[in-house]
């Protein structure tokens, strides 16, 4: 009689990539790098990524607000925190 055993020692491995994090771009930028950032995150043309929040901000003032906040929250390649999580840790550390 033929038995086979399987091997339980074996491990699995996904081929999955790792997350990708948003950040504003470093090398890509023309002010704040939130457009190259964007458009690495979402594998898209810079270009179009700055046309969008241009029309938006000539529309209806809308890409500005969101161009500076984005500015604020979206951490640049290489750092840690954003601009407004580093201001936030800095004015908590002065009040202690």
């Amino acid at each position: 009689m033929n038995t086979a055993t399987a091997n339980t020692d074996s491990t699995t491995t996904t081929d999955q990539p790792a997350p990708r994090q948003l950040r504003r771009s470093a090398g890509d930028r023309m002010l704040g790098g939130v457009a190259g950032g964007i458009a690495q995150y979402l594998n898209a043309d810079v270009t179009l990524v700055r046309v969008i929040i241009a029309v938006l901000a000539l529309l209806n003032g809308v890409g500005v607000a969101l161009y500076l906040a984005a500015w604020l929250l979206i951490p640049e390649d290489g750092e840690e925190q954003s601009i407004a999580a580093a201001w936030i840790a800095g004015r908590q550390n002065r009040s202690r």
